[in-house]
């Protein structure tokens, strides 16, 4: 996989400058400043030019020079960060991740361990597990549950037993609090990861079928 690392030029920077220029005064930094000492050199030396009038327009030169230096600073503090987590994200491959959601890989051959926090002791507790399209695949009685992380081992398989196909599917667990209430457990992605993509600027890193956001990521581990 290769990794593109982007960058601003001098040249991108004075074009993107005059630009600036352009859209509040209609004319380049160079052309602004051209008209400005030519009035300076050919006003009416009985009638010169109000210092008002000249004071206010290097303002507005100032001003616009200053908007575009900040954004200018700002996109190259970001590109920056935009590199960084890259070669951050890039670094993970090959190594077991945990991060927060529900989705799962299944290979369409070996069991998926399936990783969760309890914050509640429940009773009734149950795995509810759905395929891509939200439809529920398979729900598994657990019992009841203490408090604390759990892990379960799905088999892959549907209620009558059929294998499932390979893909991305999601799980749920829930159960029964001492009052009555129904608590939901935190659940955690958690897989070999075996590629990065990008989407919009944001960074996943992919588990087979799951994509997995690298701000989600909780802990990393070599495989």
């Amino acid at each position: 996989m290769s990794t593109t690392v982007s960058g601003v030029t001098s040249a991108s920077t004075a074009t993107a400058a005059s630009d600036a220029m352009k859209q509040t005064f209609g004319m380049d930094t160079d052309a602004f400043l051209k008209l400005f000492i030519a009035q300076i050199q050919y006003q009416d030396p009985l009638a010169p030019q109000d210092t008002n009038d000249m004071l206010s327009q290097i303002s507005q030169l100032t001003q616009v020079e200053q908007s575009y230096n900040t954004a200018t600073a700002l996109n190259n503090l970001l590109t920056a960060q935009s590199n960084s987590l890259a070669l951050s994200s890039v670094g993970l491959i090959g190594k077991d991740i945990v991060a927060l959601g529900d989705s799962l890989n299944f290979d369409g051959t070996n069991p998926v361990t399936l990783s969760y926090q309890k914050t509640s002791a429940t009773t009734g507790t149950t795995l509810t597990i759905k395929n891509e399209s939200g439809q529920v695949v398979r729900t598994i009685d657990l019992g009841a549950q203490e408090v604390g992380d759990a892990t379960y081992q799905w088999d892959g398989k549907d209620a009558q037993g059929n294998v499932l196909a390979a893909g991305a599917y999601s799980f749920s667990i829930s159960g029964t609090d001492a009052l009555g209430e129904t608590q939901q457990a935190i659940t955690y992605t958690t897989g070999r990861a075996d590629g990065v993509t990008f989407d919009n600027g944001v960074a996943y890193i992919t588990i087979g079928a799951v994509l997995v956001p690298f701000a989600d990521v909780m802990r990393v581990q070599s495989a």
